[in-house]
């Protein structure tokens, strides 16, 4: 007896030992059904939502989001955008920044965990379809698997710029939960890039200096002779700042630090985004537990 023998054999043993369980058990029966059928409304969701985001997608003719301040260049490689946290920090980078090269587009509030979420609502997510459009990035079904075409991606730098605490943080990975799940090629091709506001200004009469960690703070405190006339502006948000703050700090290219996010380990990066974001709290909690002490505020 051959293996394709033996393989249909034991496939048909678990078909009829199926069937007489789901007889057997009408209720287990139709609670699979009604999985089957949740699951093919999602993917039909989900199919129907990935196209209206292609149709509204710049490559259409469509136009791009309205609350997008774009860049006068058209070169890709030149030109490079903002993702803001918030209107008042994306109205204060629009007024800061250079026009030629560098759009704004605020994000309103904490973008939709993609982790948790199913993918019809993912692309119904507002924030979510102004990112596939402005970015001028799609998804195509290539033999079978689906391809994210950044053939005509519009900026070769795409910067998350949120604010240096807690929250801003969380945002912040949020968005690379959904660049990591949904357009990895970004990452891989180098595109994506993290900003750096400072956590304080330390300023003595006219001299003012900008730091990002609390030893900064404190060397520049002495640095100006003590504490004794020496102001200390904590910037809770990037709001605080005024447009040529933000510019000298955070998006002159000539004085700002932007980190970029690389991918060393995918299956250590999977790990970290599914336990992070996912749905099971003991990984996350020993996680967090285990690695407190490290956590810093500033980026």
């Amino acid at each position: 007896m051959g293996n394709t023998e033996v393989t249909s054999i034991v496939s048909s043993c678990v078909r009829a030992g199926l069937e007489i369980f789901l007889e057997e058990n009408p209720a287990a029966a139709k609670l699979l059904m009604d999985k089957v059928i949740l699951a093919a409304k999602a993917r039909s969701a989900a199919s129907k939502a990935r196209e209206m985001v292609q149709r509204k997608n710049v490559l259409t003719g469509s136009g791009l989001p309205g609350k997008l301040a774009d860049c006068s260049s058209k070169e890709p490689e030149k030109s490079e955008i903002y993702l803001v946290e918030g209107d008042s920090a994306g109205g204060t980078a629009k007024q800061g920044r250079d026009r030629e090269f560098q759009a704004i587009l605020p994000l309103r509030g904490k973008i939709l965990n993609v982790e948790k979420a199913q993918e019809y609502r993912i692309y119904e997510n507002e924030e979510i379809k102004n990112m596939f459009t402005a970015l001028g990035v799609r998804i195509e079904e290539r033999e079978g698997e689906r391809i994210l075409n950044i053939d005509k991606l519009r900026y070769h730098k795409i910067i998350i710029m949120c604010d240096a605490d807690v929250d801003g943080s969380h945002i912040v990975t949020l968005i690379l939960t959904f660049f990591f799940r949904y357009m990895r090629p970004l990452i891989e091709n180098g595109y994506i890039y993290i900003a750096a506001p400072p956590l304080y200004q330390v300023k003595k009469g006219k001299k003012a200096v900008y730091c990002w960690s609390d030893d900064d703070r404190d060397q520049a405190i002495i640095a100006f002779g003590g504490e004794g006339g020496v102001g200390v502006q904590r910037y809770k948000g990037l709001g605080e700042m005024n447009a040529e703050q933000l510019w000298e700090t955070t998006m002159d290219p000539e004085s700002r630090t932007l980190r970029q996010a690389t991918i060393e380990d995918f299956e250590a990066a999977d790990q970290v985004f599914s336990m992070l974001m996912g749905d099971e709290v003991p990984p996350r909690r020993a996680f967090i537990e285990a690695n407190a002490k490290y956590a810093k505020l500033n980026i």
